[in-house]
């Protein structure tokens, strides 16, 4: 049995602004699919590279029985910066990074060499979601 990532959620608070971002970050391609009911939004974006992955870009929060104190926490928190972020894996670091910061995205610190057999750099994206490229270090 083989298991594999379809998708991932991250909770957006301005889908127009985090759209922007992955489509300029990524290409025009990565916008894949939307939906919107019962004040919700979601938004499938992805690398045009691997149709098989997608990120789903979600109102926070995404679950529309939450209670009126749960959204209320969900948007203080979304507030101070997401909590959560993705790494990817690129061949090419330095040409991602340059369009991450064309697209808006804070590039964070140089990238490291990881104990644990990557180098890594990350972003922030204008929504305040931390992303991470990774590459494997030659052995």
């Amino acid at each position: 049995m083989e298991i594999r990532l379809s998708r991932c959620f991250s909770a957006v608070d301005d889908h127009d602004r985090a759209i922007a971002f992955h489509r300029d970050a990524l290409g025009p391609e990565a916008v894949r699919a939307g939906i919107g009911s019962e004040g919700m939004r979601g938004v499938t974006v992805g690398s045009p590279s691997r149709p098989d992955v997608n990120i789903v870009l979600t109102s926070p929060p995404a679950d529309p029985p939450a209670s009126s104190a749960g959204r209320q926490a969900v948007a203080e928190l979304m507030a101070e910066g997401p909590p959560r972020g993705v790494i990817v894996a690129t061949d090419d670091r330095d040409a991602a990074f340059e369009r991450v910061g064309a697209a808006g995205g804070e590039v964070l610190p140089e990238p490291m060499d990881q104990p644990y057999g990557v180098r890594d750099r990350g972003f922030r994206d204008p929504v305040g979601h931390l992303v991470g490229f990774t590459r494997a270090l030659a052995t």
